[in-house]
């Protein structure tokens, strides 16, 4: 079977880097020989957290941009939403060597003018409400395993003590392992499947783009 024909999905976190909950997920990332997207917040870059996004990259992970400041960006003015990106961008060169590729608006937040302003791929995903802590950690895995389908992007946190996701996906891996998913990075999903991301759109399944404005 070919990889395109197998059934893939990628995992991705946002909201880092940082010294502890970024390193758990890391671990257990390891741990299952999985690739996953982490969607970096420029302002949580520092000189130890990069340590760790690099650790990320290093170890094959992928890094994509979430924004400077994890503003509403459709309120704010066109130079103001370039530099957002762009100043992301630029510290993840910095520190990994690549720059990224694709960016997911901080609360899935898009207008046409971030559209014509953002050059990079916009990307959203399934995700399971996992920045609320009162889902546990047993309703994360429920949610997550539910909705698995070949081509899908998983939306989920890193965020400092955001604990319960990596007790999740230390769970979630090897139950869609078992239903015979691959895990791959966002960018190569989009290869495996023969995708070229659109502009003008948003990502949560490669196979199925949308135009939202929210």
């Amino acid at each position: 079977m070919g990889q395109a024909q197998k059934k893939l999905i990628a995992l991705s976190f946002d909201d880092g880097p940082n010294t502890t909950t970024t390193v758990h997920m890391l671990n257990v990332l390891k741990k299952h020989g999985v690739k996953a997207s982490f969607f970096v917040i420029g302002k949580n870059i520092t000189e130890e957290s990069a340590k760790v996004m690099k650790r990320a990259h290093d170890e094959g992970h992928d890094i994509e941009n979430h924004s400077l400041t994890h503003s509403a960006m459709s309120q704010l003015t066109p130079d103001s939403i370039r530099k957002e990106v762009a100043s992301t961008s630029s510290l993840v060169k910095r520190y990994v060597g690549k720059a990224p590729r694709f960016f997911r608006p901080p609360y899935i937040n898009v207008d046409q003018k971030m559209y014509d302003n953002i050059k990079l791929g916009f990307i959203c995903g399934e995700g399971c409400e996992d920045w609320v802590d009162s889902i546990s950690v047993d309703e994360r895995v429920k949610r997550i395993t539910a909705s698995a389908r070949d081509g899908l992007i998983y939306l989920l946190h890193d965020f400092e003590g955001n604990e319960q996701t990596v007790a999740a996906v230390d769970r979630i891996i090897p139950i869609l392992k078992k239903e015979g998913y691959h895990f791959v990075t966002v960018p190569e999903l989009f290869k495996l499947k023969g995708v070229k991301p659109k502009r003008n759109v948003i990502y949560t399944d490669v196979m199925k783009p949308e135009h939202v404005i929210k």
